[in-house]
């Protein structure tokens, strides 16, 4: 059974909001579901990966809204890894006896060599540089037995042929809103990472990046924690100002932003002769 976290809780409490992240900000303010395809594609992704009976690995679990969810799909086991101390606390109370969580970086994660059968990533990636995602996707090709799963839920860029001075635009407007430097990829670029690591693409899926949207605030939190996510909005000016902003850039660059989920799988060793 999850635990909603108490705003004082979340990590960077203590923020101004003029300052703090995006989906921190989201989270105070009780929005539950952070990700960019909202619960639908998290929902999606984690039948794709096929978590039944097997090792989990989440990295960067955040509020443990994700783990309380991977849980339902009965995995052998689960270990959650996050850098943020008190992210970490947050998740632990979620998992409680059903698995574990340890504080480390999604690019040396500390655990053996092929010791899960999937590893789930939600909205992370997107906030590193190319290098720090590829070395997140090296990791996790570490991390996985021949066979695993890495799954993938992110903000991606549209068209592929979209040129270089469309996305830094949109990659700088992102950033401007949300305080974070966001860098999603286009579908190619994401599919790079993964292949560079070793991966091959399984599975593609898209839904729109429609976080801030009525209909999709309602799917995802239902109709009494909107009404409450809406009214501390609207009680907060400050608050109220940030998200305003980070929903009109949403909506400047809706045919430019998209969900995007992948299942790359880490090929099955072979022996010759």
């Amino acid at each position: 059974m999850s635990v909603d976290p108490s705003p004082n809780d979340l990590p960077l409490a203590n923020r101004k909001v003029e300052d703090v992240p995006g989906h921190w900000l989201l989270a105070r303010l009780g929005k539950r579901v952070l990700r960019p395809g909202g619960r639908g594609m998290t929902e999606q992704m984690l039948d794709d990966a096929d978590l039944s009976g097997v090792d989990v690995l989440e990295i960067a679990p955040g509020l443990g809204k994700t783990a309380a969810a991977i849980l339902t799909h009965g995995p052998r086991s689960y270990i959650g890894v996050e850098s943020d101390g008190d992210a970490a606390s947050l998740t632990e109370k979620v998992v409680g006896d059903r698995g574990r969580v340890v504080e480390g970086d999604a690019s040396a994660t500390g655990l053996e060599s092929e010791s899960v059968d999937a590893a789930i990533g939600e909205a992370m990636l997107t906030m590193q540089t190319d290098r720090h995602k590829a070395e997140i996707a090296a990791e996790a090709f570490r991390v996985l037995r021949p066979g695993g799963r890495y799954a993938i839920h992110e903000l991606s860029l549209n068209p592929d042929t979209l040129g270089d001075d469309q996305k830094a635009e949109i990659r700088k407007a992102l950033a401007r809103s949300i305080k974070v430097n966001a860098r999603p990829l286009t579908e190619d670029e994401w599919r790079s990472i993964m292949t560079d690591a070793g991966f091959t693409v399984e599975q593609v899926r898209f839904a729109p990046m429609a976080l801030l949207e009525p209909r999709r605030v309602i799917a995802d939190e239902g109709v009494l924690r909107t009404v409450r996510f809406v009214g501390n909005v609207i009680r907060n000016r400050a608050a109220r100002v940030r998200i305003l902003g980070m929903r009109s850039v949403f909506v400047k660059y809706r045919d430019n932003l998209a969900a995007i989920e992948i299942i790359a799988v880490k090929p099955a060793t072979t022996l010759d002769g």
